[in-house]
């Protein structure tokens, strides 16, 4: 088995091990580049002891600018950008024609070289987010009639029976047809202990079966699988620029005539080109577009790690903004898994196996929570359920069905209201959820339903605040003393009861017409407008859920609120991430070199030497984010 599925074995997430070394980038037109920076070096130091003429120099400098001015130009025509290929261009003409020949030479290996170490680093670090997440194997063992034989993921089709044992990694995204395993989902869910899995449970690409063995029947393969898609956010979540990404750029384009208007001053003052070439390399805007993407990349990349989904640098620095969180409350700050506590006939016609009987029935064709339980509980009572005559879902409300004859209607008390039917206030208090039933006209009964909290609700929301968070809103359709008996429990700020999908969005409305950042937390399906409207969306559980990934703008793996802490976390240490790279990576250290420049304190070549100062703040600052401690993670 060792050899039938290819570089499965081994943990999923062990970055030290997995990530990338520089050797590995080393590319051959990486080598070209370091054979023309070694040259243009050597000709310059033989230059500056005299022993080969200065048009050899010359020439030893117009090799060494070709890719420089071909990327600056590029650059300049297709996205209308000035960055450091041109400045170093222009920088070393300047010292070159001013007389400052060797100075020239020098600068531009300096700089050559400062950038080649830059971008290396770069590209490691890019290379490094796929290695923090995983990796998925590329043969597969597949078991049937003839058989067991390995073949190419590639050549895989739904049905088709996939083998794996301990230590591999599931090739596929699909159900257990066999076996008991220990998964270790971490790459797709973040949570670090393996879960136990056995016939009928789902399991993703990219896990690994610690212990155990499994048949498992390939749903997904290939690029349709959740593990596939994770990577695919994640890359192209650096497209998604934020804000303060999007305002270094402008800044940097507005930044560059005044550049140069100042040099033009400074010359006209003192001509002297050794201090113009000094200040060109300090007044170069192009570290203001290193400053945040690499963030982004880090930032979104330890995210998928824990199992947090960011669909760009957009939606983290909202996430770090936001002022207000509004809570879903079924399914979201409540597990999601109601239960008949208890049964109340209003109407002695109508005891309580009969009206389980018309409620299941009126409910078996819905799909949501409380409509569930009352089939389930049914089921548990071993109650005939019978199929309706007639059956319509309202939304919102309930559900109203024809059975045996009867108009049956089951729902919250709007339902009742609406159709003109009488019932105590009564059924309306306590924490539980009442469920009223009306059969042809009047109040038969009333099914109370409970909803357990979600595990860590109370503490995450107290995190939440903690961070910044004035306001946390709870939305339900639910009745209000159902719902003010869950937020009291959780010390949720405010809650808005029985509402419909357009009230909710309604309500997320007002709070950013009173100038309110908001982020809405919900399933990502059934609260999609409401996710959509607010300023971030965040879905719950989106393991395996195509809609939820697509309905929000970060999706959590798993259905657990103590990752919006650290989602939170991230977002806001990324943000001051990009704030410390502009203002003491950027700002500060240009900021004493132009000083300095002016001062007459450095010229050319030592400004040269400390321009790999910035970048390496920059690039050391921003990489951090893929080591660090962060809440929860």
């Amino acid at each position: 088995m060792d050899h039938t599925v290819v570089g499965t074995r081994g943990v999923a997430n062990s970055p030290d091990s997995a990530a990338p070394s520089r050797s590995s980038l080393m590319t051959r037109e990486r080598w070209i580049e370091v054979g023309r920076i070694l040259l243009t070096g050597l000709i310059a130091l033989l230059y500056w002891q005299q022993l080969v003429p200065e048009q050899i120099l010359w020439v030893a400098v117009a090799i060494g600018l070709y890719p420089l001015v071909k990327t600056g130009l590029l650059d300049l025509i297709h996205e209308h950008k000035i960055g450091t290929e041109i400045f170093v261009t222009v920088a070393t003409l300047v010292a070159v024609l001013g007389g400052e020949t060797v100075a020239g030479a020098v600068l531009m290996v300096i700089i050559l070289i400062a950038e080649f170490i830059a971008e290396l680093n770069t590209d490691r670090a890019r290379a490094s987010i796929k290695s923090l997440i995983g990796s998925v194997p590329q043969v597969a063992l597949m078991r049937s009639a003839e058989g067991e034989r390995a073949i190419p993921i590639a050549e895989l089709r739904a049905g088709d029976v996939v083998l794996v044992r301990a230590g591999e990694k599931i090739p596929v995204d699909g159900r257990i047809a066999d076996g008991t395993a220990s998964v270790d989902e971490a790459p797709i869910t973040g949570e670090s202990l393996p879960k136990e899995k056995t016939a009928g449970d789902l399991v993703f690409a990219g896990t690994v079966v610690e212990a155990g063995a499994l048949d498992i029947i390939t749903e997904k393969i290939g690029g349709d699988t959740t593990f596939a898609r994770i990577i695919a956010l994640v890359e192209g979540a650096e497209a998604e620029q934020a804000p303060v990404q999007k305002l270094a750029d402008k800044v940097a384009a507005w930044l560059i005539p005044i550049v140069f208007a100042f040099l033009a001053v400074v010359y006209f003052v003192t001509r002297d080109v050794r201090t113009i070439v000094t200040l060109m390399i300090f007044t170069s805007p192009a570290e203001l577009g290193l400053a945040t993407p690499l963030v982004m990349i880090a930032a979104i990349a330890r995210a998928a790690r824990s199992g947090i989904l960011v669909k760009g640098g957009l939606y983290l620095e909202s996430l770090a903004k936001v002022d207000v969180m509004v809570f879903d409350k079924t399914g979201t700050l409540t597990a999601n898994k109601p239960e008949v506590v208890r049964v109340e006939s209003r109407n002695p016609g109508f005891p309580e196996i009969e009206l389980i009987r018309l409620a299941a029935a009126a409910d078996r064709r819905s799909a949501h929570p409380l409509a569930k339980a009352v089939v389930a509980y049914a089921a548990k009572q071993n109650v005939a359920v019978p199929e309706p005559e007639a059956y319509e879902q309202l939304r919102g409300r309930g559900a109203k069905a024809t059975v045996a004859g009867k108009a049956v209607l089951v729902g919250n008390p709007a339902l009742l209201r609406e159709s003109g039917i009488a019932f105590p206030d009564a059924a309306e208090s306590g924490a539980e959820t009442p469920v009223h039933v009306a059969v042809d006209g009047q109040l038969a009964g009333v099914i109370f339903i409970a909803d357990t909290l979600r595990p860590g609700a109370r503490e995450a929301l107290t995190k939440l605040k903690a961070t910044g968070v004035k306001r946390i809103i709870m939305l339900t359709g639910d009745n209000a003393a159902t719902a003010q008996a869950v937020a009291s429990t959780l010390g949720v700020d405010e809650v808005r009861s029985e509402l419909l999908p357009e009230d909710k969005v309604a309500a997320i409305a007002e709070l950013q017409q009173q100038g309110h950042r908001v982020a809405m937390i919900g399933d990502g399906i059934n609260d999609a407008p409401a996710l959509a409207r607010a300023d971030i969306g965040i879905a719950m559980g989106g393991g395996g859920t195509q809609a939820a990934l697509e309905a929000a703008d970060v999706a959590l793996m798993t259905d657990d609120l103590a990752k919006i802490v650290t989602a939170r976390a991230i977002a806001r240490r990324a943000y001051r991430t990009i704030q410390e790279n502009l203002f003491v990576g950027v700002g500060v250290v240009h900021l004493c070199g132009i000083t300095a420049a002016l001062l007459g304190w450095i010229g050319p070549i030592q400004a040269a030497i400390l321009h790999l100062g910035p970048d390496v703040l920059v690039f050391l600052n921003s990489v951090k984010l893929l080591r660090i401690r962060i809440e929860r993670d």
